[in-house]
C-alpha cells in the first residue's frame, strides 16, 4: 500500500474547512492531547489535514452514508475497488442513483453510491443534490486517479474508531481530561443541509450545554452570526475571516466566522 500519500477528503463536502483548515489544524496540532474526537467528520476536512496522529482517534458522523463510506473503506476496501471499477461519469448514472433507497442497498452498494454522488454533486451538496458540470476538468469520477486517494485514506484509518451516533452520546462516551473534540456542525441558518431530520437549530443550545460540562477541551466552529454568540456566550470567542467562491462570478468575498473554546486558543 501506498502508505507515503497524504490523505485528502476523498469527495466535496459542502460546509467544509477548506479555507480555515490550515489555521483550525494548526491550533490542534498545538494542544498536547491524547484523544482525539470529531462529533460531525463529514468527509474528513480537518481530521486528514491534522499533522499529528493522537494517541486514540475517533471519528464520528450521524449521516449513515458518511459512517458507511468510512467503515466499508477500513474493512472491505479490495471490494469496496471492485465494486467502483465501471463507473462512469454520466448525468443518467448520477439521476438514477440519486433515485435509489440508500437503505435498500448493501452497506458495499450504499458506500460506492454515496461516494458516486457525492464526487458528481455540484458543490458537494448533500440534500437535493444536482448533477455538477465542470468545464476545464477532466470526468469526476475516476478511478485511475481516485483509487491512489482511497487507498491512503484507507491506510489512515486503520487504528482509528468510526462511529455513528448523535453528537451527544458520542461526547458523553470519549470525553476524558486529555481529549480535545473539534466540532464542525451545520451552519446556523443551514441545519438542513445534510438531511432534514440530522440536526436543528434547537440543538444548539442542548450543544452548548454539553460541551459546558466535559472533562475535555474543545474547539467549535460556526458562522459568525448573532444567534451563535448568544448561544456559546459562556466561552471563548475567537472571530476569524475567511473566503468563499460565489460560482457565477469567482470573487472571494471574506465572511466572519468564529471559533469557539473552552481554553485559551492564543489567536
Amino acid at each position: 500500500m501506498n502508505s507515503e500519500r497524504t490523505p485528502v477528503p476523498v469527495a466535496p463536502w459542502v460546509g467544509g474547512k477548506r479555507a480555515l483548515a490550515r489555521r483550525i489544524c494548526a491550533l490542534i496540532d498545538a494542544d498536547q492531547h491524547l484523544t482525539y474526537a470529531e462529533p460531525f467528520v463529514g468527509m474528513g476536512g480537518i481530521f486528514l489535514r491534522r499533522r499529528r496522529a493522537a494517541k486514540a482517534e475517533f471519528i464520528n458522523d450521524a449521516g449513515r452514508d458518511v459512517y458507511t463510506l468510512f467503515r466499508v473503506l477500513q474493512e472491505h476496501y479490495v471490494a469496496f475497488l471492485d465494486l467502483l471499477r465501471f463507473q462512469i461519469t454520466t448525468q443518467a448514472n448520477f439521476e438514477r442513483l440519486a433515485a435509489v433507497d440508500p437503505a435498500s442497498l448493501t452497506d458495499l452498494q450504499r458506500a460506492a453510491r454515496f461516494l458516486y454522488l457525492q464526487r458528481l454533486a455540484f458543490g458537494g451538496k448533500v440534500a437535493g443534490r444536482n448533477f455538477g458540470l465542470g468545464a476545464g476538468r477532466s470526468a469526476r469520477f475516476n478511478l485511475t486517479t481516485l483509487e491512489p486517494d482511497l487507498e491512503a485514506l484507507h491506510s489512515r484509518l486503520a487504528g482509528v474508531t468510526v462511529t455513528c451516533m448523535d453528537f451527544a452520546p458520542f461526547i458523553a462516551r470519549v470525553d476524558r481530561p486529555d481529549t480535545l473534540f473539534y466540532l464542525d456542525p451545520p451552519y446556523w441558518g443551514c441545519e438542513d443541509y445534510y438531511g432534514k431530520t440530522l440536526f436543528s437549530r434547537a440543538r444548539f443550545e442542548e450543544m452548548a450545554a454539553v460541551l459546558g460540562g466535559i472533562e475535555g477541551r474543545f474547539i467549535l466552529s460556526l458562522n459568525d452570526v448573532p444567534g451563535v454568540r448568544e448561544t456559546f456566550g459562556a466561552f471563548r470567542l475567537h472571530p476569524v475571516k475567511t473566503t468563499y467562491t460565489l460560482s457565477s462570478t469567482g470573487q472571494k468575498p471574506e465572511r466572519p466566522e468564529l471559533l469557539i473554546a473552552n481554553f485559551d486558543l492564543g489567536v
